[in-house]
């Protein structure tokens, strides 16, 4: 079965085209290379063996975006990765987030709505729980008001997907992923933030080989055991395994319903000190960071509760926060000495 992954090329994204890839899928991937690298390519080959089909393709350009089922007329499942991610920038600059992530999915679904039937997987985000009221935080948990553009872009995307999924052959399941971390553990691909990261992890690898001087930790005074922020931690070969399992779900038609929601996440919450104190333990250096204030926009905790991704989809997270930080470590220093 031919698979569409756009934004296959970034950090999810490359990790689910191997895992779709191992389980013998034909893998097309439209990137515009905005947020990634033609190398990824190179290490997904070196990973699987295989050359992937790949266009370098803006899907803000409607008819180029017509034009590709037009050639790729026997795509099966879409999974679509492909957005920007940057809470700030979207705070800066919100007309440029709401063309690049709703305009791209109502494209896509346009073309998807023209088939017989087609099968759709979406990343959304955990964002858009805000700061929730009971922990963890379960699918029917309510979505609340969006603190960024960014934020309002996944709610809004998951309303139009649920809306057309209604009144058109498009079954949908609605990924709301935690932090993803890590890399694979052939070091072949990884994370690759352009500039200074907006994640922790990327951030604490920069600084511990030297390339940041300090991390900043962002308040001590929140209401958690050690007053740092928290979070659900998820390794990112563990989530781009769940892309394949939800998209065979759909696939073998074993949905309940037209549009399904699963939160991904190790259903353990970790405080950004505990982050730093497994680098350090896996990586056997002090890191150097230093207290600031709060960050504005930042929820105090947020970890999911993982029963139906668990026992619905049958998928569960197998990597440990350390075996997650000593993959980030491995990577940060292979790609330092190229």
């Amino acid at each position: 079965m031919k698979i569409l992954v756009t934004g296959g090329l970034g950090f999810i994204g490359s990790h689910t085209v191997v895992e779709l890839q191992n389980q013998g899928f034909e893998v097309v991937v439209i990137d515009n290379l905005s947020n990634s690298s033609l190398k990824v390519l190179d290490g997904i080959k070196a990973i699987t063996g295989i050359d992937t089909v790949f266009e370098n393709l803006d899907l803000r350009e409607k008819e180029k975006v017509q034009d590709f089922f037009k050639r790729h007329n026997d795509i099966s499942g879409v999974i679509h990765f492909a957005a920007s991610k940057a809470v700030g920038e979207s705070v800066e600059n919100p007309l440029l987030y709401y063309e690049n992530n709703i305009n791209t999915l109502v494209y896509l679904l346009q073309e998807l709505q023209q088939k017989q039937e087609a099968s759709f997987i979406f990343s959304s985000s955990c964002t858009v729980y805000g700061q929730a009221e009971k922990m963890p935080i379960t699918e029917d948990a309510s979505v609340q008001p969006a603190m960024s553009p960014y934020g309002n872009t996944k709610q809004i995307g998951e309303e139009i997907i649920t809306d057309t999924a209604k009144v058109t052959n498009i079954n949908a399941i609605l990924l709301r992923y935690f932090n993803p971390i890590g890399a694979h553990p052939s070091t072949e691909i990884g994370e690759l933030p352009l500039g200074v990261p907006q994640n922790l992890v990327p951030f604490i690898t920069q600084t511990a080989f030297g390339l940041r001087k300090e991390l900043s930790v962002y308040g001590d005074d929140y209401p958690t055991p050690d007053g740092t922020a928290v979070r659900d931690y998820i390794h990112v070969v563990d989530l781009a395994k769940a892309h394949v399992i939800a998209l065979q779900r759909l696939l073998n038609k074993k949905n309940l319903n037209k549009v399904e929601i699963f939160n991904l996440g190790t259903g353990t919450g970790s405080s950004v000190l505990e982050v730093i104190q497994s680098f350090e333990k896996v990586s056997g250096q002090k890191l150097a960071y230093k207290i600031v204030g709060r960050r504005e926009g930042d929820v105090i905790s947020a970890y999911a509760n993982t029963d139906t991704a668990n026992n619905v989809l049958g998928w569960k997270a197998a990597s440990t926060l350390d075996e997650a930080m000593a993959s980030a470590w491995k990577w940060e220093q292979k790609i330092r000495k190229q």
